[in-house]
């Protein structure tokens, strides 16, 4: 759901975590590197990232590898451009009526 994606790219902190996947997988260690925060809160807000299917998890061993998913993306992505689509028409609308009341004028 659209939500839970805007909710979960609400933070600072998981947005650098999305902007820091979009270059590939990457192991938790990598992913979250020089964050200056503790294990414990990475933990929660990696969380928040599964639990809204923005980021995948794959356990190797001791090794977590996290990928982005596009889909879940993709899906926040089109709400947004429908969003934009139907403001520009409403402003596109505002203008012309605008244009009409000077040339009136």
């Amino acid at each position: 759901m659209a939500n839970d994606t805007f909710s979960a790219l609400a933070h600072p902190l998981r947005r650098a975590i999305v902007e820091r996947l979009s270059s590939g997988p990457a192991t938790v260690g990598e992913v979250t590197r020089d964050f200056g925060v503790s294990k414990p809160t990475i933990s929660r807000h990696l969380k928040t990232l599964e639990e809204a299917g923005v980021v995948s998890r794959v356990i190797a061993g001791r090794n977590h590898r996290l990928a982005l998913r596009p889909d879940t993306l993709a899906e926040a992505s089109g709400w947004i451009e429908s969003q934009r689509r139907r403001w520009e028409a409403l402003f596109d609308a505002v203008g012309e009526y605008l244009e009409e009341r000077a040339d009136q004028a």
